[in-house]
């Protein structure tokens, strides 16, 4: 899905998405990453929801933005409960949706001003 061609200077937006790719600014990425308004993390290690743990975040719970979106792929799932309870003691907001709904939230939030990450797993 194509979203937008419009983004301001310096700032990471997430211009279009569809099965295997997620484009940043017109350029596709086939990985899974993490974007903030700031920081395009290309080598975000987990490739599959299977691999999600506490660890795969860490560099967001270093690093907090005021809400962080998971995108699980193609349909929404729940991560295990310590990644959720780690945010939460932190005062960081933590969402949990499908990768599509997720580019489409975080371009929201981030157009809006907000700190915002997004971390996505691929379609």
């Amino acid at each position: 899905m194509k979203m937008t061609q419009d983004y301001g200077a310096g700032s990471h937006l997430i211009t279009g998405y569809e099965v295997g790719m997620v484009r940043v600014n017109e350029t596709a990425y086939h990985a899974s990453l993490i974007v903030t308004p700031e920081r395009l993390d290309v080598h975000w290690q987990p490739q599959r929801f299977e691999d999600l743990d506490l660890a795969c975040f860490q560099s967001l719970l270093d690093n907090p933005s005021e809400v962080v979106i998971l995108g699980t792929g193609a349909r929404l799932r729940f991560p295990p409960r310590d990644i959720a309870l780690a945010f939460r003691s932190r005062g960081i907001g933590f969402e949990v949706m499908d990768t599509g709904a997720a580019c489409r939230t975080y371009n929201i939030l981030m157009t809006e001003g907000r700190p915002v990450a997004a971390a996505l797993l691929m379609i």
